[in-house]
């Protein structure tokens, strides 16, 4: 049996810890926050106000309310009855180890503590705690509230049970939990954007293109693919039907061409086989042409809820649909 998380701890009251108040508000938990920076209960009940009309629209639980905030004097008064501690205090190895060995003094042994951080180790966040096995990390993306993305991973200490609680309470925040099944530095989709990031800068600074230009770049084309699916299924493809490995063998060399400030790994044999079956397995047996098809019914109707409100892609629909019926 899924053992009910009702009430939330919420230690660190900023842009994420802000989201997910909302998030666990607007799912019918109590939600108990603490924070040290000055005036931040006015600004966290300003968030979650603002944050509450696009919740509505996603559909509230039965007890949602936003009555159900309460926010705490003390650290320690926020943990007290907390059955899940989620910290989101700023991305600082030194102030995140000592605040979670803080909340590891606070709570019963028995309640799970995940950090909101970015990229920092489980290892390393765990080490001054007494209770280290409860220690996890729980990523998010901004807004918490609706993307549901969150980053799930242990450390050297973390029981393996811990984790599964914590994608189990995620799952019922109704959040798509993603299970890393490695520490590495930045986890997963922070190491993917940071990639893209990089390169951004470096086309800037050689005055290559503006922001606006390559922000176009990827809304009007890969983003919208990405809202469907990866990379990975995407360049698989791309492949026709002979899939990964023939994307891989047709346009692999290009790898080495230098086009990006990335250095490319070596293009394997084995590299060429992880990629092909990974992508195999995601298409789950479905033709190219069937994925094409889904892909494109994905893509009108991100494009048509795009139109309604005018932006990219969506405006250029509407533009190009009101000179059709001139």
């Amino acid at each position: 049996m899924t053992e009910r998380v009702e009430t939330l701890a919420v230690i660190g009251a900023g842009v994420i810890g802000a989201g997910w108040t909302a998030r666990a508000l607007a799912k019918g938990l109590d939600v108990v926050a603490w924070d040290i920076a000055p005036d931040w209960e006015s600004r966290l009940r300003s968030a979650v106000d603002n944050a509450w009309p696009a919740l509505e629209r996603l559909g509230l639980h039965t007890d949602a309310s936003t009555t159900r905030l309460r926010c705490a004097e003390t650290m320690e008064d926020a943990c007290r009855d907390a059955e899940f501690v989620q910290e989101s205090a700023p991305e600082r190895i030194g102030l995140k180890r000592g605040l979670l060995a803080a909340i590891d003094c606070a709570t019963d042994h028995r309640v799970l503590i995940a950090s909101s951080t970015s990229g920092l180790l489980p290892s390393d966040l765990q080490a001054d705690c007494r209770h280290p096995a409860r220690i996890v990390v729980g990523h998010p993306f901004n807004p918490v509230y609706l993307l549901p993305l969150v980053e799930v991973l242990g450390g050297r200490q973390s029981a393996p049970e811990n984790v599964d609680r914590a994608m189990a309470f995620y799952t019922g925040l109704g959040m798509h939990p993603l299970r890393v099944r490695n520490e590495i530095d930045g986890f997963l989709s922070d190491r993917l954007q940071e990639a893209l990031w990089r390169e951004a800068l470096h086309l800037v600074n050689d005055d290559i293109a503006t922001t606006e230009e390559l922000d176009a770049a990827i809304t009007y084309g890969p983003g919208l693919r990405w809202a469907v699916m990866g990379t990975c299924l995407a360049f698989h493809m791309a492949g026709g039907d002979g899939g990964m490995r023939r994307f891989l063998n047709q346009f692999g060399p290009t790898l080495k061409s230098p086009w990006t400030q990335l250095e490319a790994p070596e293009l394997t044999d084995e590299l060429i086989d992880a990629m092909a079956s990974g992508t195999e397995q995601q298409a789950a047996g479905r033709t190219v042409k069937e994925l094409e098809r889904l892909r494109d019914d994905c893509l009108v109707s991100i494009m048509e809820a795009l139109r309604r409100h005018g932006v990219g892609a969506g405006n250029t629909l509407a533009e190009h649909r009101a000179r059709l019926a001139e």
